[in-house]
């Protein structure tokens, strides 16, 4: 008993494992992972050295050449690139394509192990490796902005925000940039320091000592153990400003305010600065969970960002400023569209060509092959993103072979006399094997894409586990479902009771001017294969004025502009430029009043 013979003789229970396929293929659609891309593994780490104060030539000799050297004995490396800057060596280190995601870490562990065990470089350097974070993709991305606020008020709200955001079931991590740390300056005159005898080492040595962070013990009183904890911290400005300095033979002393200048500032130059909308911001960017749902996190931020809204005071205002969750829901939306428009081509296209009755039984394959394919996907582990979405549309297109190999097998059967059922089970005898190797050497172009050990392949293999779930699921259906349907449901006369329709007609007069053409191609073999040969190589050399283009560029309604000025500029001259390009998109660009196309807001 072959899969036709069952599922025609046994069509309740094939209704039955058709109905829970389909509930099991809905359900776990609503629960897949969903991102922008799909997961792949970074194999490049980076050692940051700080050497304060050293010239870049001094730091690429003495601590980036020493490091290049230790990642060079790793017999995984593929490449090392380095930079040396004015106080600080960044080292790019690049694994080869083969190592296996699960090895990752223990070459890491290696490289650390060497790096620790590194001798001759400087006192005070330590090489960090950073192999945590790399690679992370922050899908969502938050702005906060005040109207008279300080960074430091800001920052007390953002990190409450940051709390909430973080405890979101789909978000792995949140970063926030901006923030401008603040410190406290102590200014003094060298000259008046040696007045009262005193160095600024000896002065930094009084301060250490006076602002006490260190456990003062404990005492045992019987049952009791009673915890001291030394007073002499530094709880505000008055209190370093009230420190006692011994001066001169130590038998004085003087207040620390009376000697220095003491104020509470942000660190000069900040580090990073950010603004939404040519206004001062602190920014929240969110990282998704591996295997998560980026829709629903998103789902998640906007409630949240309403609920801070309405807590935020006055002046402080919470929106989003990067949205990659919208862009994921508005792709998943156009493949509904695109699965809709292909059955109802097909529909249309069957209509015309087989019949209303045939177009209905081909066309209901595409609905219960994707949602089948959807099940087997999250079985699997694979999620939605915007390769397994231009999969499944290009899958679209080649699932409703198999049914129409079938359907028209059964239907000219029919039409020579045999019964439907014994139409259907002759021809899904005849095609199982054919069908099978026609779908399996289909998928098999794909494979390609899927045994690339490198990046790419990680990101481009989905394709083939896809499509190749599309086409086995949609060969399983044909065999089974399809042929139920046609048993079911179509009715096919005898050949000579029935009229020729007029496409039937039209089809019979091309199938003539098709067999004048092979006589006449048998009749002139050698310009026929000269020809050919001629256009082989006539199509080779148009190929290579084919531009070549990975990926195609991106739909999104977002654009990023990266500034590079010349390696030293200070920062405040990089603030500026910032702000000229805003006030630029702000006069020119901006959405509102006369103009309807354009810029809706910005952040840098």
């Amino acid at each position: 008993m072959n899969i036709a013979q069952f599922s025609i003789e046994k069509n309740r229970i094939t209704f039955l494992v058709l109905g829970a396929i389909i509930a099991l293929g809905l359900a776990m659609y609503q629960t897949m992972a969903r991102d922008s891309m799909p997961p792949f593994t970074i194999r490049v780490a980076t050692v940051v050295s700080s050497f304060p104060g050293a010239s870049p030539e001094r730091v690429e000799q003495l601590v980036t050449d020493k490091i290049e050297k230790v990642a060079q004995e790793l017999p995984e490396l593929k490449e090392v690139n380095s930079t040396s800057r004015t106080g600080l060596s960044v080292v790019s280190v690049m694994l080869k394509d083969d190592v296996k995601p699960a090895e990752l870490q223990s070459v890491w562990d290696r490289l650390r192990r060497k790096l620790n065990a590194l001798k001759g470089l400087p006192n005070g350097v330590n090489p960090n490796l950073n192999d945590d974070g790399i690679g992370d993709v922050y899908g969502i991305a938050l702005g906060m902005t005040s109207d008279g606020y300080s960074y430091a008020e800001m920052k007390e709200y953002a990190d409450d925000v940051r709390d909430a955001l973080i405890k979101l079931d789909d978000a792995a991590k949140v970063e926030l940039g901006g923030v401008q740390d603040e410190r406290v300056f102590i200014e003094f005159d060298n000259a008046r320091l040696a007045n009262y005898n005193l160095t600024a080492n000896r002065l930094q040595s009084i301060i250490a000592s006076t602002n006490i962070l260190s456990s003062g013990g404990e005492v045992n009183l019987e049952d009791e153990r009673i915890i001291l904890e030394p007073t002499g911290n530094f709880n505000s400005i008055e209190d370093i400003r009230q420190t006692l300095v011994p001066v001169g033979s130590g038998n004085q002393l003087v207040y620390l305010g009376d000697i220095t200048s003491i104020r509470q500032d942000y660190v000069e130059p900040p580090s990073q600065v950010v603004s939404v909308n040519g206004k001062e911001a602190i920014s929240f960017h969110i990282a998704l969970k591996d295997g998560s749902n980026i829709v629903g996190l998103g789902v998640a931020v906007d409630e949240l960002v309403e609920e801070w809204k309405s807590r935020l005071p006055v002046g402080l205002e919470l929106s989003r400023i990067a949205s990659m969750d919208t862009y994921i829901d508005t792709k998943i939306g156009d493949f509904v569209t695109n699965l809709l428009q292909a059955i109802a081509i097909v529909l249309a296209v069957m209509i015309i060509f087989m019949g209303f009755r045939t177009g209905l039984v081909i066309s209901s394959l595409i609905p219960i092959v994707t949602v089948m394919t959807l099940m087997l996907m999250a079985l699997m582990g694979v999620g939605l993103n915007q390769v397994t979405l231009a999969a499944l549309i290009m899958a679209l297109g080649m699932m409703v072979d198999n049914a129409i190999v079938v359907a028209e097998s059964i239907l000219v059967r029919m039409e020579q006399g045999v019964p439907a059922k014994e139409a259907a089970i002759d021809s899904a005898s005849e095609l199982t094997t054919p069908l099978l190797i026609s779908t399996l050497t289909t998928s098999a172009a794909f494979m390609a894409f899927y045994l690339a050990e490198s990046t790419m392949g990680d990101i481009v293999g989905p394709i083939f586990v896809v499509i190749s779930l599309a086409l086995i699921s949609s060969w399983i259906v044909a065999l089974s479902v399809v042929t139920m349907f046609c048993v079911l449901f179509l009715k096919a006369k005898a050949k000579e009771q029935t009229k020729p329709r007029l496409i039937d007609r039209v089809i019979d007069r091309l199938k003539l001017y098709y067999k004048d053409l092979i006589l006449w191609s048998l009749a002139r073999k050698r310009l026929v294969i000269g020809g050919t040969i001629v256009l082989f190589f006539a199509s080779l050399f148009g190929f290579s004025f084919i531009p070549f283009v990975f990926f195609p560029d991106s739909d999104r309604n977002l654009i990023t502009v990266d500034i590079n000025l010349p390696l030293g500029t200070r920062i405040e001259r990089t603030i500026e430029v910032a702000s000229e390009i805003e006030r630029f998109m702000a006069d020119s660009l901006l959405v509102g009043g006369e103009r309807s196309e354009g810029v809706l807001d910005w952040s840098s």
